[in-house]
């Protein structure tokens, strides 16, 4: 993905334009590494938990206690993403940066398990809100 593919994806998010069968865990980790780049981790956490919701709005998404938003999980890939990030070098073009991050370990669909256990990850309390992981310190 090239920095203008990035970018309008980035502008589609914005708009909640992202057809629902274009909302992969892949288009989510170029989200979120678009946003913490640009607008460091706090500002990224806002706008990605505002994105998220209007998106899944969009798409006819309830956002409950089993589906849409899930508040524990997007903490976790904005810290993560963030750590990353740090660790590259300094300047390096967003589009090697979303590269290495999508060919890495942090891309695979399992790696919060690394730090959370299924159920304490997948509970509705985890969903709603922030919980600590139960198996490894994050970053």
């Amino acid at each position: 993905m090239n920095h203008q593919q990035i970018d309008e994806l980035a502008a589609r998010f914005a708009d909640a334009a992202i057809p629902a069968s274009k909302w992969t865990h892949e288009a989510h980790l170029v989200i979120g590494t678009w946003h913490v780049a640009r607008l460091g981790p706090d500002a990224a956490l806002a706008r990605l938990r505002a994105g998220i919701r209007a998106l899944n709005a969009a798409h006819g998404t309830e956002n409950s206690d089993t589906r849409g938003y899930h508040e524990t999980i997007t903490r976790v890939y904005v810290r993560l993403i963030d750590a990353f990030l740090r660790a590259r070098a300094p300047g390096e073009p967003l589009d090697d940066s979303v590269a290495a991050l999508l060919a890495g370990p942090l891309a695979a669909r399992e790696a919060m398990l690394r730090h959370y256990s299924r159920p304490l990850l997948f509970s509705p309390a985890a969903r709603r809100g922030w919980v600590e992981p139960d198996l490894e310190p994050l970053p």
